[in-house]
């Protein structure tokens, strides 16, 4: 009778594995996400203040105020994604229906009508970057959260992650590396202009790629039957949650780093590094044609994205570019080589420590390099992106388990509201990194357009790009130390929630 009730209950065990194709719809939506994301990382500070002409502090601040209504719109978000009900699922729907809004929102985020009093402008800008990072809210909380419900499976929720952020590397590629050749070439010396029709192209990407992870995915994940609506057991539920807790101080410093870090290279590259030098290096890797004598299929695919270097004022586009592609390739290569891998064989936790570990330490060490000493800074690039590589899948994979463990000690599943706070504390992290990075710059005297930087504003992009960003990752690996879920914890949990899971379904 035992064997009977077995076999009943794993009939009823809905099937978790996902296909290849579902894989790669739902990670379409983490490229288009990432098309605005990396863009607010890695150039939105100097945005506003080489093209709008805001001072870092107040371009910092302006990044920070967004915060204070994202820690309403989020958890709202979470809240009203749980309660959804329709016929294509909780989650799925908010991914389509913030699509559109979220592309026009992010042309109006890098676009000036003409203001050109700078109180305005600075008004204006905290006005678009709220709405923009609410749209951000509306379709990445649940698109993240979707991701939760598409398997319980350990290796199978790995392996959607890992193939989302390989779309989410290729989205960094190209905003990393296109960008500003893209800029240069639309813009033909109006770089507004540039700016414009770069973002617009984006945009518009981004949006098909919302549309299709829309139509490519399914949810199979839904609360037990017997959990009745209640938005205070949620949230008291998922503040309980030492795992979640762990995670939410991880992503905050994880991404307050990526922020100080990504906005400081870009003035790390124009100002500090040797201009000459950079040049010389470029011409090494054949991005460089004084003469404007090459041709060739190679030149022509190089030059059509202006990824030759004409004269050594093209140094700091192409360089920086470079060194930005450079370290997406590594990355993609590490998220699809190394990632799945490591997690399978040693657990998730153990991976992030080590991994984050030598992150921070590289990430120091481009305090060092003179600025005639180009190979040292690529060289680093290369050995801090392989090293955070391993980890780029495994936050939100591990977020997805913090959403089981509060379903398996409490018995009730509150997906989304997990994934708002984390997302909060990504955007949180965006925020404060970004203003943080624009104070200290503008504290030891960076000038926004100043062809020539005093040494004291060197000093200033120096440590935002290396020894400051170094200590905040370190801060995100002290966390980690307080995640309690181990891949042995984890595959004991999983176990019983699938047994559960059957047995509420008969």
């Amino acid at each position: 009778m035992a064997n009977e009730n077995n076999i009943e209950i794993e009939s009823k065990v809905p099937n978790m594995k996902v296909g290849l194709g579902e894989k790669i719809g739902y990670s379409l939506g983490d490229a288009s996400a990432n098309l605005v994301f990396q863009m607010m990382m890695i150039f939105q500070l100097k945005f506003y203040t080489d093209i709008f002409g805001l001072d870092g502090a107040i371009a910092g601040s302006v990044l920070l105020i967004a915060r204070i209504v994202d820690a309403f719109v989020d958890p709202a978000v979470g809240i009203l994604s749980d309660k959804t009900q329709t016929k294509w699922g909780k989650y799925r729907p908010w991914v389509l229906w913030s699509a559109l809004p979220f592309a026009v929102f992010y042309v109006l985020a890098f676009y000036n009508p003409g203001i050109e009093d700078k109180g305005m402008v600075a008004l204006y800008a905290t006005i678009s970057y709220i709405l923009l990072m609410t749209m951000y809210s509306i379709n990445n909380t649940p698109y993240s959260s979707l991701g939760g419900v598409m398997s319980s499976d350990i290796r199978e929720r790995t392996s959607i992650t890992s193939i989302r952020f390989v779309a989410s590397t290729i989205a960094q590629f190209v905003v990393q590396g296109l960008t500003l050749p893209l800029v240069n070439k639309f813009g033909n010396g109006d770089e507004a202009h540039g700016w414009l029709c770069t973002i617009g192209l984006f945009a518009c990407v981004g949006f098909v790629f919302l549309v299709i992870a829309f139509l490519s995915t399914k949810e199979r994940i839904t609360p037990p039957p017997a959990q009745e609506s209640n938005v205070m057991a949620d949230v008291k539920e998922t503040f309980k949650s030492n795992p979640w807790k762990a995670m939410f101080v991880l992503t905050l410093f994880v991404f307050i780093t990526l922020a100080v870090w990504g906005s400081a290279m870009s003035f790390y590259f124009q100002s500090n590094i040797d201009q000459a030098a950079l040049y010389g290096f470029i011409e090494k890797c054949g991005l460089a044609d004084i003469e404007g004598t090459r041709t060739g299929v190679g030149a022509s695919i190089l030059g059509a994205f202006n990824l030759i270097a004409h004269s050594q004022a093209d140094a700091y586009s192409i360089g920086f570019s470079l060194f930005n592609m450079i370290g997406a390739i590594v990355q993609f290569l590490g998220v699809i080589l190394l990632s799945e891998f490591l997690a399978n064989r040693y657990g998730k936790k153990r991976v992030f420590v080590i991994c984050l570990s030598l992150t921070a330490f590289f990430t120091a060490c481009f305090y060092l390099p003179e600025p005639t000493d180009v190979a040292s800074i690529y060289l680093l690039c290369v050995l801090k992106s392989l090293a955070y590589a391993p980890t780029v899948p495994l936050l939100w994979a591990m977020i997805g388990d913090v959403a089981d463990h509060v379903e398996y000690v409490s018995g009730r599943r509150a997906t989304g509201f997990c994934f708002s706070g984390v997302v909060f504390a990504l955007k949180a992290g965006l925020g404060i990194g970004g203003a943080f990075a624009g104070i200290i710059l503008s504290s030891f005297g960076y000038v926004g357009g100043a062809a020539i930087q005093s040494a004291s504003a060197i000093e200033g992009i120096r440590l935002v790009s290396s020894v400051i960003p170094a200590v905040l990752f370190a801060i995100g690996v002290v966390a980690l130390f307080f995640y309690p879920i181990t891949k042995e914890y984890n595959e004991k949990m999983q176990a019983e929630l699938t047994l559960r899971r059957a047995q509420n379904n008969q």
